[in-house]
């Protein structure tokens, strides 16, 4: 069965974009196709979806906000509708009394039509036309989805122009408002997730305190490739670690998550020092996206009775440890140094069988150890090139100690007076790990 061609309305050859060149007098003009010139690209069309078994043009003459004529399109039915149903189209004006097609027809469902137009065409605005005084089925027309309705025997150029401006400017702005909430819930929901990839410290039964501060590179982000973690095993042992994957992005940023994942598993399985490290390369080759990633790591596990702990760097920069109050340098001026450490092992994903020495660091009865990523000591000070580096990191938290700062309150200090000295923020994802042993 050959399939209908739709039915078009006789208008000016300058609004259906067609025009013919003119023939020299007493010449005849050549047959063939009128030439196509091409509309504005801002210059509006309409679909108009009806079936009159009179074949009368129910659209009078059209003109846009600037006088320009709107290019129109009609279609008999929904067959030809999505025939004609092209990018160009800005808007449908749509006949409430069509027969929706076999599977969408329902007899409760007047709209059923409509519905199927919406399913079709979910980018183009809508126009519903009904039957004089029946402004019920508009309404609920509106609340289907339509942008407006129209009665058909009040349709005049005029009204029909302004209400497909209308239309089409009400679908845009939806189209925009959808795409915003969208956008909200999805930044929303990576929060969620982001937060939730967050550690919790397994502290129980510990005496030691533990505090924390992280702050991303990335705009926008919660989460960096920077990561941290604390455990405490049945042994009594509280094993902490603080690792920095290169680079910022969202890819670094998982990979961090799956190294604290895996150490912590490890860890509470019972592996420590080369053994755990060693596990944790392998995790890193088979989960990095190319062989140039690699994670520096700092691995800290504290005695039971907390005065002693083993120390193991990959490629990291050594802790720092303070003894305020109750052991106090010459001048009242609390200590704050580096743990001395000279056995420093290569990064993860740097050297296929490397090995990592364990040292044995000598903590104390009463001390601060604080864990931390090169974003804190790579922030500039001043307006120079002068890095703030590891003795002037030292020299901040000594002043910070004397000034009775500890805990969260002097993190949150110290990684605010870093941010000051770079001259704002840092460009590095930044991880700060406290643990303090009172007696």
């Amino acid at each position: 069965m050959p399939a209908p061609v739709p039915r078009q309305r006789a208008i000016p050859a300058v609004e259906s974009g067609q025009a013919q060149a003119a023939s020299p007098p007493g010449t005849q003009a050549a047959p063939g196709p009128p030439a196509r010139t091409k509309a504005p690209a801002d210059t509006l069309t309409l679909l108009v979806i009806e079936d009159d078994p009179t074949g009368a043009p129910i659209v009078p003459e059209l003109l846009d906000s600037a006088g320009r004529p709107i290019r129109l399109r009609t279609a008999r039915n929904l067959t030809e509708a999505e025939r004609l149903l092209t990018d160009d189209v800005h808007c449908i004006l749509l006949d409430l009394a069509l027969p929706a097609p076999g599977r969408a027809a329902r007899e409760d469902d007047e709209l059923a039509v409509l519905r199927h137009v919406l399913q079709i065409a979910p980018r183009h605005a809508v126009l519903a036309l009904t039957a004089s005084g029946d402004a019920e089925r508009g309404t609920e027309a509106v609340r289907v989805g339509a942008q407006d309705y129209l009665f058909r025997d009040e349709l005049d150029g005029r009204l029909l122009s302004r209400a497909i401006r209308y239309a089409v400017e009400r679908k845009r702005s939806d189209t925009a408002e959808r795409r915003l909430t969208e956008s909200r819930l999805r930044a929303q929901e990576n929060a969620r997730l982001e937060r939730g990839l967050l550690p919790t410290p397994l502290l129980d039964g510990s005496s030691l305190r533990f505090a924390a501060r992280y702050r991303p590179g990335r705009s926008r982000a919660l989460l960096g490739g920077d990561f941290y973690d604390t455990v405490r095993t049945p042994d009594g042992t509280v094993h902490a670690m603080i690792g920095d994957v290169c680079g910022h992005g969202p890819d670094e940023a998982a990979l961090g998550v799956e190294l604290r994942i895996a150490w912590r598993a490890l860890t509470l399985a019972g592996l420590c020092g080369d053994e755990l490290l060693s596990t944790l390369q392998q995790v890193l080759e088979h989960e990095r996206q190319n062989e140039e990633i690699f994670a520096t790591l700092c691995t800290v596990d504290i005695a039971p009775d907390g005065r002693s702990a083993g120390l193991c760097l990959a490629g990291h920069p050594a802790p720092l440890i303070a003894r305020p109050s109750l052991s106090r340098a010459p001048g009242g001026a609390p200590t704050a140094e580096l743990v001395p450490y000279v056995n420093n092992g290569p990064a993860l994903g740097l050297l296929p069988r490397a090995r990592w020495p364990r040292t044995q660091v000598e903590l104390g009865s009463a001390w601060s150890l604080m864990l931390y990523t090169d974003g804190l000591i790579e922030g500039h000070v001043g307006e120079g090139r002068e890095r703030l580096g590891q003795d002037g990191m030292v020299e901040l938290v000594r002043r910070r100690l004397a000034e009775g700062l500890a805990g969260e309150a002097l993190l949150r200090a110290t990684v605010s007076e870093v941010r000051d000295l770079n001259g704002g923020e840092l460009t590095d994802d930044v991880a700060v790990v406290l643990l303090d042993r009172v007696p």
